[in-house]
């Protein structure tokens, strides 16, 4: 852009891909793929435009692009626009694999994490992800995706101030635990290794 000329404020987008061509193109398209790996929800052409720092435009055809080549290829996985936004999903055709693959993995032992994960959720439910994630100290993504699949733990609706997800056990839980209700789960203070740790638990709020 010359001195004087207006600019179509993508100029700043240009200058930090520092690239061009098939390789600035190689490079948006594995940028964009790293981006939607972690996405819990489809995200749209603007959003990953500010995450890549690429122009809306560009973006969109990559995207396109992208679905492209997965299909062309077989891959096990597609990139699909559903809901407003991208996202990968398991390709239609490989759903009865995925189906026994999370059967079998439900007969295998919860670890460490997403056993304290769901004691947090049955102390202090109906709770958000967020404030579960506060009480533990560590991201609970992927744990409480796991215990959702798992079939532990549900959705409760929503938190009417702050419009988050909140999250309960379920009658499946309480099932595996040889309970009736969630008031007949033990005292928590006694099962914590710490007195700290029981005071933070009940104190929180959910």
């Amino acid at each position: 852009m010359t001195a004087g000329q207006p600019s179509d404020g993508t100029d700043h987008l240009v200058a930090v891909s520092g690239e061009s061509g098939e390789t600035g193109e190689v490079e948006l398209k594995s940028a964009l793929e790293a981006v939607l790996m972690i996405a819990d929800s489809p995200l749209d052409v603007t959003t990953l435009s500010q995450a890549v720092g690429r122009p809306t435009r560009e973006v969109a055809g990559a995207l396109d692009e992208l679905a492209k080549e997965y299909t062309e290829d077989g891959r096990g996985f597609d990139l699909r626009h559903v809901a407003g936004g991208w996202r990968f999903y398991t390709r239609d055709a490989l759903a009865p694999i995925v189906e026994q693959f999370v059967r079998d993995g439900q007969q295998a032992r919860l670890t460490q994490a997403s056993l304290e994960t769901l004691a947090v959720v049955a102390y202090k439910q109906p709770v958000s992800r967020a404030r579960v994630a506060a009480i533990r100290g560590v991201n609970v993504d992927g744990v409480m995706r796991t215990l959702v699949t798992r079939g532990l733990v549900e959705e409760a609706g929503t938190d009417p101030e702050s419009g988050a997800v909140l999250f309960r056990t379920t009658s499946y839980f309480l099932e595996r635990l040889g309970l009736n209700s969630i008031d007949e789960l033990p005292e928590l203070a006694p099962l914590l290794p710490e007195a700290e740790e029981a005071e933070q638990l009940e104190q929180a709020p959910s």
